[in-house]
């Protein structure tokens, strides 16, 4: 058997085999007391849903792993890219836009594969438990924007790439990463103006007892910002959200309506002090630059795999080609692309306390803060519970009740 199809079977086969111990010890680790920090928050009958509701979407996640897994290995060992690589050449285009046709077509294929899953998840999974407020237009008009912006945005920035690599000689990788962190870094100033808009309405707070305590509190803080905005959260789910998004004057802070619904306004500001303490402490600012340089780890291994002999032999693809590179190479920067996401989630962990611990300082909101992120496990029907192993592999905040324990120490 070729090295490099072994290779990368054995990473797929290997990470659903994670996933799927994951999954199980996940299910296992489901509590059916009520965890003494949140009596009087649930009820019964509430605590029992959140669980349920973690079973129900634990186990769809499972099931979806478990049909994409040998549908995957079927694509790649049945000469699935072959074929879809075949018919973009049939076209007669130069290499780049070849290339463009051939990534955009599987990119359609996967979605469309992908998209009973979705209807699934979000119309009966989380339509069940009550999380769900997407209506049928919504979900499509979704995807046409999002098709719209993949073609408007990613098509001229894959084909960049595919002409560095084509023409760049030894260094091409460098160019392609300096392109990248360009693009990121202009996304980070339109995204809030231009592109967040098409999906949601956003309204500026209207004058009142919150936006007069989140004003201060900013002036405070000398924490300059372009408004405050609340954002139509409830036209998709009811699950509840705060943000920062943008930088300098595009700077906002977002309230998701149904957050504004469920919380006093000593309780946004803790939240809103959270937020702002992963700005005062530089959190963005080092998870952006950690993300950079992950980005140019990936092109400098990249380098060495395009139009590898071997690599598109492990795939039956008979001509070889920059744009089939970048796929097939995805498949084998999975597990390290996997470690760097665990090492990355240890520092957001981290992360996480110390944001906690500057909501504390400044406000002297402890209690609020606790009560606030009640309030969000409530209404997210969170998992109160997770397995250690899920929570070092998979999670970017830590469990809530480290959390709440962390901020009773500072109080």
């Amino acid at each position: 058997m070729n090295f490099y199809l072994f290779l990368i079977l054995s990473i797929l086969i290997l990470g659903y085999l994670l996933d799927l111990a994951v999954s199980l010890l996940t299910l296992r680790s489901l509590d059916p007391n009520l965890p003494e920090e949140f009596m009087g928050m649930y009820d019964v009958d509430e605590y029992r849903r959140s669980q349920q509701y973690t079973r129900a979407s634990t186990r769809f996640s499972l099931l979806q792993d478990s049909l994409m897994l040998p549908l995957t290995i079927g694509f790649i060992v049945m000469g699935g890219f072959n074929i879809l690589d075949q018919w973009a050449r049939d076209f007669g285009f130069s290499e780049i836009p070849t290339g463009l046709v051939f990534t955009g077509a599987l990119l359609l294929l996967s979605a469309l594969i992908h998209l009973p899953f979705s209807l699934y998840s979000t119309f009966v999974v989380e339509g069940r438990f009550g999380l769900n407020r997407t209506t049928v237009k919504t979900f499509i008009l979704d995807i046409v924007k999002t098709v719209f912006l993949a073609i408007l945005l990613g098509g001229p920035l894959l084909a960049l790439i595919l002409w560095f690599f084509e023409w760049g000689g030894n260094v091409a990788w460098l160019y392609c990463w300096l392109v990248v962190v360009v693009f990121t870094v202009i996304m980070q100033f339109l995204a809030p103006v231009i592109i967040m808009p098409l999906f949601n309405r956003f309204t500026p707070l209207a004058e009142g007892p919150l936006k007069q305590a989140i004003t201060d509190y900013a002036r405070q803080q000398n924490f300059a910002i372009q408004g405050i905005y609340t954002m139509d959260g409830s036209k998709r789910s009811s699950r509840l959200n705060a943000f920062f998004t943008g930088f300098g004057k595009f700077r906002r802070i977002v309230f998701f309506d149904t957050l504004m619904e469920k919380m006093t306004v000593e309780e946004l500001v803790a939240i809103l002090a959270h937020e702002m303490g992963h700005f005062k402490n530089k959190h963005i600012l080092k998870m952006m630059v950690a993300g950079i340089l992950q980005t140019g780890l990936m092109f400098s291994i990249l380098a060495l795999f395009i139009e590898n002999p071997d690599l598109f032999a492990a795939f039956g693809v008979e001509h070889l080609s920059i744009y089939a590179s970048l796929v097939f190479f995805s498949f084998l920067y999975a597990p390290i692309s996997m470690l760097l996401s665990v090492v990355g989630n240890v520092f957001s962990r981290n992360y996480e306390y110390q944001a906690d611990a500057y909501a504390i300082s400044t406000t002297g909101m402890g209690r609020q803060l606790i009560a606030g992120l009640k309030k969000l496990c409530l209404a997210n029907l969170a998992n109160l519970t997770p397995h250690p192993l899920q929570v070092f592999l998979q999670y970017s905040h830590p469990p809530v009740l480290q959390r709440i324990e962390a901020i009773k120490a500072e109080l």
